[in-house]
């Protein structure tokens, strides 16, 4: 027996998380009971979503997709804004985001079919780098450079050291290639305003040995190599 939560994420229904709000708003039943208890347990054959059987268990697959600018990194939005999902072919629109992109950046945002593959790969322990080109305005002297490779603390959230390799020349707008351990929410953007670097465009290009490459923007294809 398995908390019902992974049952449904293993499943490839939805997220853990979303598995969880789930369970607390009644919608799970085991053996055609309610159960709204987090902790419960049970096996996959007796839950149900809905009144739904769960589906069969599948193996854990992976997709990179190329999220474009203006999109939100969610299944819906209240605002009425594009989703990755209004972007996916019908057979794929239950994957799951691996992490996230706001809705200005663009780039690889990985997908899978498998809750606890996405939440293992979205873990800092996974040791996956992820690396962006950015474009920000001025340009980073070596102060700047040094305290971001140590790591810096902004506004109480303290953030792991970032290796960044601005491209040569110096213009008014300045293009880097900029290296990730963990990526916090919107950890770029804030660490980069913080020494006064506006970022005005900021692009994913890989996410751990998987890379953007030549993938058109909205464009989806499935990952080769390891999953973990």
């Amino acid at each position: 027996m398995q908390r019902i939560a992974k049952l449904i994420a293993a499943s490839g229904l939805c997220s853990r998380r979303e598995a969880e709000r789930w369970i607390s708003e009644g919608r799970v039943q085991v053996e055609g009971v309610v159960v709204t208890e987090q902790g419960a347990q049970a096996e996959a054959q007796q839950v149900t979503v809905d009144g739904k059987k769960l589906p069969k268990l599948q193996a854990a697959r992976l997709w990179k997709f190329h999220k474009p600018k203006g999109v939100m990194t969610t299944r819906r939005d209240p605002e009425g804004r594009a989703t990755y999902v209004d972007l996916l072919p019908l057979e794929l629109k239950q994957l799951h985001p691996v992490g996230r992109l706001d809705f200005n950046s663009e780039g690889l945002l990985l997908l899978t079919n498998d809750g606890a593959l996405k939440r293992s790969l979205e873990l800092p322990a996974q040791g996956w780098e992820r690396v962006y080109r950015v474009r920000f305005k001025g340009v980073l002297n070596k102060a700047t450079l040094a305290a971001l490779a140590k790591g810096v603390t902004v506004e109480g959230v303290k953030y792991r050291p970032i290796k960044v390799k601005p491209e040569p020349g110096e213009k008014a707008n300045q293009w880097a290639e900029v290296t990730l351990t963990e990526g916090k929410n919107r950890e770029i953007r804030r660490v980069f305003a913080h020494f006064g670097h506006p970022v005005s465009r900021l692009i994913r290009i890989a996410y751990g040995p998987h890379r953007l490459e030549n993938l058109a923007p909205g464009a989806v294809e499935e990952c080769e190599g390891a999953l973990s």
